[in-house]
């Protein structure tokens, strides 16, 4: 079962008050039941369901669960409403509902800034589905609230504003919120990029904190938070978030063009970014939530001991990395939690993309993180990538791994398209594996061409709908040259059964090297040890010849379980080999 189109009427009373009215069509799968579940906050209580019949609206039964005082759940969690029909839906059918309900879904944090919750829960819904939305909302002067969609009205009052937002296109799901802002305008071709922040941060902004590090990944869409504890120090003057408003819509901006260029059209008409209390950030269509802390100077962040990693997350890939959720997660969905790692890294990736672009240390500087955070022991001694394969999904997190899915699923889904690029890349001629075949010396070109031809295919064949796991290695396939085709096969299954669905972080050694110099040429061969993996994994290592002067790259191995052997022509001069000295390969 699917809902189709959603029509819903809100009135906002802040601080925390929703009334609401949501109408939607729900299309019957070939077998539908009598009883449907839908998702809802805890904080909203549910007055009554209807659906429409030709006789007029028929009241429902329906059961909401009560929230348990003084619970997580309570404080956090969704609901679950059993919506119970007279007789089981008729396979293949439309149904519209109609749900009343209401509650103080919202909380003030200060500053003029409100917080509505996490993703989809303030309307009745069935998880991420790409749907129609049509969105009015009543609320009071001075708040300026945001929606998804497009505003396609607005009207207002001395007592009260109306505004309505329509999806130009299926979204998986709409949000809305609210504050006292000021706001910064800025152009990317045809998309205009607002930005709004308020003249302060939230009641609970820190003052200051202890020099460390948080974590170089932004939090998952999935209610994941992190706070950054007070320090007991004197506090540095408050930040006045406004001032920089005009900077993060201007940064917003040049990364859809330059993101655009790449991946194709933005997928929306424009994009609005708001200031969020907290230090996490969140990613709807059209609209983006930023933490307090994207919009801060660097001499702000400074003052408040934030590490390196922290200041480059926020400074840099916390926006990029949100305003690419655009076209991965938003625009091109996944279609199960299975496949959820495809967004996370390909937003990730993309951002770091543009990091690059501007500073290739920048860049590097994160993948090692990440690389350091896999290899980072838990409490109990164990690395933490050793939770699992990134399509586990939400299932990575568990008592022994408490950060799992938001390590494995940010640092390895991040990782595995670096390795992808990395292959297309410098592809040499020939794929030596464990005999003695020759490959011709060939130079690391500069193109990417052939990886963003891929991204952008899947953003135009997946807009607007839902990618698998198997859709992505199907498109890589299509475009892998020769030279990368293990065993002469153009499969990569090699690297999506070993990598994509395995979770080890190999350690690779060169063993038995010979140089040796012929008349004509240089023969160099060896054999590469691929230790702390499964026997059967395969990994494409680059291997490099260096010389007094420079690194020539000679090609690539198929590493194909415990040690493999190699031999290429190297350059005049060679007098050592290098495996992967450009750190293109996830590995100790």
């Amino acid at each position: 079962m699917r809902i189709s189109k959603y029509r819903i009427s809100a009135q906002v009373r802040p601080p925390h008050d929703l009334q609401a009215e949501a109408e939607l069509v729900l299309e019957s799968g070939p077998a539908a039941p009598r009883m449907v579940l839908f998702e809802l906050s805890r904080f909203l209580k549910v007055n009554s369901v209807t659906m429409q019949t030709a006789a007029g609206e028929l009241p429902l039964e329906f059961i909401q669960n009560e929230a348990l005082q003084g619970t997580q759940l309570a404080r956090r969690g969704n609901d679950l409403v059993a919506v119970i029909f007279p007789q089981a839906l008729a396979a293949g059918s439309s149904t519209k509902l109609k749900f009343n309900y209401a509650g103080p879904v919202m909380s003030e944090a200060g500053g003029g800034l409100m917080y509505v919750g996490a993703k989809g829960v303030w309307y009745p819904n069935r998880g991420l589905e790409m749907s129609d939305f049509d969105l009015e909302f009543r609320y009071p002067e001075p708040w300026v609230l945001l929606a998804t969609g497009k505003r396609v009205s607005f009207e207002s009052t001395a007592n009260e504003q109306v505004a309505r937002w329509v999806s130009e296109h299926p979204i998986p799901v709409a949000g809305f919120n609210l504050g006292q802002y000021d706001r910064a305008t800025a152009k990317a071709g045809p998309v205009t990029v607002v930005a709004y922040a308020t003249r302060g941060v939230e009641n609970t902004f820190p003052g200051g904190r202890p020099a460390a590090d948080v974590p170089l990944v932004p939090p998952p869409n999935v209610g994941i938070q992190r706070h950054i504890p007070e320090a007991n120090v004197m506090p540095p003057p408050s930040p006045d978030p406004a001032l920089h408003v005009q900077a993060v819509a201007d940064d917003a901006a040049r990364s859809i063009d330059w993101l655009s260029r790449r991946l194709g059209p933005f997928p929306f008409g424009s994009l609005a970014l708001t200031q969020m209390p907290g230090t996490s950030s969140r990613g709807w269509p059209g609209m983006i939530f930023l933490s307090s802390y994207v919009f801060m100077s660097n001499e702000e962040r400074l003052q408040r001991q934030l590490g390196d990693s922290a200041t480059l997350m926020y400074s840099k890939l916390m926006p990029a990395h949100e305003t690419a959720h655009q076209w991965w997660g938003d625009a091109v969905g996944w279609k199960s939690y299975h496949d959820q790692w495809i967004a996370e890294g390909l937003a990730n990736y993309s951002a770091l993309l543009l990091i690059e672009s501007d500073n290739p240390s920048d860049a590097q500087s994160v993948l090692e993180r990440y690389r350091q955070d896999l290899l980072r022991r838990t409490h109990s001694g164990v690395p933490v990538h050793e939770a699992g394969p990134v399509t586990l999904g939400v299932r990575l997190t568990s008592s022994k791994f408490p950060e799992g899915y938001e390590v494995v699923d940010y640092a390895r889904s991040t990782w595995l398209f670096h390795m992808l690029r990395e292959m297309l890349h410098d592809a040499p001629p020939e794929q030596p594996r464990r005999s003695a075949k020759v490959a011709r010396a060939t130079s690391r070109t500069a193109s990417d061409e052939l990886f963003f031809h891929v991204l952008r295919k899947l953003s135009e064949d997946y807009r607007y709908k839902k990618i698998s796991t198997a859709d992505l290695q199907r498109a890589f396939e299509a475009v892998l040259p020769p030279e990368l085709r293990f065993e002469g096969r153009q499969s990569l299954d090699w690297f999506f059964e070993g990598w994509v669905e395995g979770s080890a972080i190999p350690h690779f050694e060169l063993d038995d090297v010979k140089i040796a110099a012929h008349a004509d040429h240089i023969n160099a061969s060896g054999t590469i040890l691929q230790k702390d993996a499964p026997q059967l994994l395969v990994t494409s290592i680059p291997v490099y010849a260096v010389t007094d002067t420079k690194q020539v790259l000679l090609g690539r191995v198929f590493a194909d379980g415990p040690e493999t052997s190699f031999q290429f022509i190297a350059p005049a001069g060679t007098r050592k080999l290098a495996l992967d000295p450009m750190q293109t390969v996830l590995s100790k």
